[in-house]
């Protein structure tokens, strides 16, 4: 009947089944004999595809290849183009990247072109006179020099030099902001980061609870010489140290000079460092992608996180703004019967301190003691700390994350120092310099 046929053709197809899988066993084991015995030069066929296998297996994996279909039914073009197309996923943004980095570079090299034409006008507008002198030979050797009062045509005067200056940079300041978020976007870096392997690894344990106990010693010694000098009904001053010797008044400032600030100096440097300066301006939004040559990043004064705090924030335009200079003329109050912000204080003294004693070439130290003196003295330490802890961009940039200031934001260093806020004082301010102006008046 039919289905004995049928039954009969199965167990022959199951038969032929087990026939091949006999034989290739058969082969296996002979070729296997033969490569050991040495007869037989190559691997046996099982070997090669074991391994031909692992390594398409491998391929697929990295190339994130669908292949959840059985490979029997697709065409060997089908295939292709599968491969192709996963190998295009890799390669593709490669490229895309490699042509963006061209680009970077394209623009780098014409601002470095603009701003070198930029000094070139500047240098030679500089060294221009009013007028210049047009000479007349003649064929015995003799001739005549008249001077010409005419202004040049060429010749750019000072004015246009700066304006050109000002235009050329500020359109410089936004090329490199739009370059650094198109690199940041791009490939995922930002300028002013030091990878953390660059730190010694000592440095990233180094604890910091001993600078907590140095401040707070001096803190309150600060405390103790102030409350009692109002115990006593005295003024809290020493504007005239020269003629008062040392002792009484004078010890109080030289606990805040010596003490306090050395101790707040170094809480504040706790892993803070400064951006390399081997790397050109123009170069910041590619930082990432260019290597360190240094082994760790230089150290940085605190008193430099302030000075970059008044640049940032345009201090010196906002003390000289004609408003405040009329004020200052006429001793008005410029902002109205408005009370002084925080921020307005802090950059007016920043730049009191630069004024009085980037003259005279005195130390970090010395500029950082004349500010905390004057916190002091106008009751704004806590404030103007503050101001630094809460600029985000400054303690980024230039705080490393096991850093005091990144971890705890401050917090503790400035409740130790509000046991100061209470207390009024007179501190000396320029006594860094004052011995120097006396001897600058003199003469």
């Amino acid at each position: 009947s039919e289905q004995e046929k049928q039954e009969q053709i199965e167990v022959q197809k199951e038969k032929q089944r087990e026939l091949i899988l006999q034989l290739k066993t058969q082969l296996d084991d002979l070729e296997t004999f033969a490569y050991q015995e040495g007869s037989y030069d190559s691997l046996p066929q099982s070997v090669v595809m074991e391994r031909q296998r692992m390594i398409i297996n491998e391929l697929i994996k990295k190339l994130d290849m669908d292949l959840s279909e059985d490979v029997a039914t697709l065409s060997p073009e089908e295939l292709r183009q599968r491969v192709d197309a996963a190998i295009a996923q890799i390669v593709n943004p490669a490229r895309v990247k490699e042509q963006l980095v061209e680009q970077l570079k394209t623009q780098i090299r014409d601002l470095e072109m603009f701003i070198n034409f930029i000094q070139d006008e500047v240098g030679s507008s500089g060294k221009a006179e009013d007028g210049h002198c047009e000479c007349t030979g003649r064929k015995d050797g003799g001739g005549s020099c008249k001077q010409n009062t005419q202004p040049s045509g060429n010749r750019v005067n000072p004015e246009d030099a700066r304006r050109m200056r000002e235009t050329g940079l500020h359109l410089m300041r936004r090329m490199l902001a739009v370059l650094q978020i198109f690199a940041v976007s791009q490939f995922g870096c930002a300028t002013g980061q030091i990878p953390r392997t660059l730190w010694q690894k000592d440095q990233a344990n180094k604890d910091y609870s001993p600078l907590i106990k140095k401040l707070e010693l001096s803190v309150e010694r600060v405390r103790q010489l102030a409350m009692k000098h109002q115990q006593e009904d005295h003024v809290i001053s020493s504007s005239d140290l020269q003629d008062v010797p040392l002792g009484g008044r004078d010890e109080l400032t030289l606990a805040v000079r010596k003490e306090l600030t050395i101790a707040l100096r170094d809480l504040m440097a706790h892993g803070l460092y400064a951006s390399s300066q081997g790397m050109s301006l123009v170069l910041a939004p590619i930082a990432c992608l260019i290597p360190a040559f240094t082994s760790s990043p230089q150290t940085m004064h605190p008193w430099e996180l302030f000075v970059k705090y008044y640049n940032t924030k345009n201090g010196q335009a906002f003390v000289e703004s004609p408003a405040r200079k009329l004020s200052q003329s006429f001793a008005l109050p410029v902002t109205g019967g408005v009370a002084v912000t925080p921020k307005q204080s802090l950059l007016t003294a920043i730049h009191t301190v630069l004024t009085e004693h980037d003259p005279f070439k005195r130390s970090a130290d010395s500029e950082l003691k004349a500010l905390v003196c004057m916190a002091l003295n106008e009751q704004r330490l806590v404030s103007w700390v503050n101001l630094i802890c809460k600029s985000g961009a400054l303690v980024q940039s230039h705080y490393q994350p096991w850093s005091y200031m990144a971890i705890t934001g401050f917090e503790s260093a400035l409740n130790v120092l509000s046991r100061l806020s209470n207390l009024k004082f007179n501190l000396p301010v320029d006594l860094a310099v004052r011995q120097l102006k006396n001897i600058k008046d003199a003469f």
